[in-house]
């Protein structure tokens, strides 16, 4: 039996993905979030204080551009960037005590959001799916 494209696996993972961003743009949109602000607002929020370089690998993205968005942010006031070792190179970035209110906004969003997009799933099926893609990362990570 040929594989159709709602069976392959990469595809089903990608496509939902994408939709879960798009929909979760959409909430992020009603309090003045663009994706690349709100995906490095979360990565602050869990790795707050993470060197730039580490912070551009994790979000797979370009150190000019992610320098960028920085400038933008910190502009903002959003986000603060130090130098904390020896090489002054290294720049390490933090969420400002300004940003608390929106995070605290974005994580209720967030919340929210995951409860109504994921409450199709049972806990169960929920809790493997989660421990499924944990393995397939790991796994996927330590080929890179």
């Amino acid at each position: 039996m040929k594989e159709t494209f709602e069976d392959n696996i990469g595809l089903l993972i990608h496509d939902v993905a994408r939709l879960l961003r798009v929909l979760y743009d959409r909430q992020m949109a009603s309090i003045g979030l663009t994706r690349s602000q709100w995906w490095l607002l979360t990565y602050l929020y869990f790795k707050d204080g993470i060197n730039q370089s580490e912070l551009a690998t994790l979000m797979d993205m370009e150190k000019a551009p992610l320098s960028r968005l920085l400038d933008r942010m910190e502009v903002k006031g959003w986000v603060e960037r130090k130098i904390e070792s020896k090489d002054r190179r290294i720049k390490n970035i933090y969420l400002s005590q300004k940003i608390k209110p929106l995070i605290s906004s974005m994580r209720d969003k967030a919340a929210a959001y995951r409860k109504d997009s994921l409450s199709i799933l049972e806990s169960d099926d929920l809790n493997k799916l989660r421990d499924l893609l944990q393995i397939l990362k790991k796994d996927l990570t330590s080929k890179i």
